[in-house]
């Protein structure tokens, strides 16, 4: 997965951009996770140096979705009580947490955000954003398997307020955001099958009209993911859940996979 679509040293001392709490991500995920979502990208920003280093040839539009999305995974941190240094990306470009805290990153148009969570509570987490209007022509037909592009079309038709191929899009990039740091194996669009749930208490709260995306329509609800390869490593499981949200023109996902837990001492 993990297609784009589109529409050292110490940290040095610079000045907070303010970053009001939003309360969209937040909406999808535990209490226990921690979020940090912002629009836009504020001034006055300043990265680790290791973090500029990353995104000095980059163009304009990819140095500022880094910046703020850095920006935004770095306060979520301090919330958590973890600060970092600099959060740097792995070889197939996953950010690198501290070694006691999990997290995910993401970022469209006009819209940045990071969760964060304590390892000992969260084993994983996969959070995406996307804009709330149609994939481009042909998109679906890539991610999609057959029994999801019909799903999808049957949603269309009696749910015209979301665009139920971006939730699509936007739950299978859950899923590999979940998948890959505890698997570091590939996962294709094609390898997990997604049906969505709705919410029908959602469907009555107003847009809160943050002029983002382009006027989808509002909804909430869950999403099963099933792996359809056998997973028999590491116990991942073979079925992921997720929660979902539609709304002022985004449409977000989000999976929390629980970490296990602790045995009981034998009395």
């Amino acid at each position: 997965m993990n297609t784009d679509v589109k529409d050292g040293g110490t940290r040095p001392a610079a000045p907070r951009p303010d970053m009001p709490r939003m309360a969209l991500l937040a909406r999808i995920v535990p209490e226990d996770v921690v979020c940090r979502e912002v629009l836009g990208d504020p001034d006055g920003i300043v990265l680790h140096p290791d973090e500029q280093a990353l995104i000095a040839r980059s163009v304009e539009s990819r140095r500022r979705e880094f910046t703020t999305g850095r920006h935004c995974a770095h306060r979520a941190l301090e919330d958590l009580g973890h600060p970092a240094d600099a959060i740097l990306p792995d070889a197939k470009g996953s950010p690198r947490w501290p070694s006691s805290v999990v997290g995910s990153i993401t970022h469209c148009d006009g819209y940045r955000a990071a969760a964060v969570a304590h390892a000992s509570r969260v084993r994983s987490l996969g959070v995406v954003a996307q804009p709330g209007g149609p994939l481009p022509d042909g998109v679906l037909e890539a991610v999609a398997l057959p029994a999801e592009q019909r799903r999808v079309g049957d949603q269309l038709a009696r749910w015209p307020g979301v665009r139920w191929d971006r939730l699509l899009f936007s739950a299978k990039e859950s899923i590999y955001k979940t998948w890959y740091p505890l698997m570091r194996a590939p996962l294709g669009f094609e390898e997990a099958d997604i049906v969505f749930h709705r919410s029908r208490e959602a469907e009555a709260e107003p847009d809160a009209g943050m002029g983002i995306g382009t006027g989808a329509g509002t909804g909430a609800g869950t999403f099963t993911a099933r792996i359809l390869p056998a997973v028999r490593e590491r116990g991942f499981p073979q079925q992921l859940t997720g929660r979902w949200l539609a709304r002022d023109g985004l449409v977000l996902t989000a999976i929390t996979l629980r970490a296990a837990p602790a045995p009981q001492a034998p009395r």
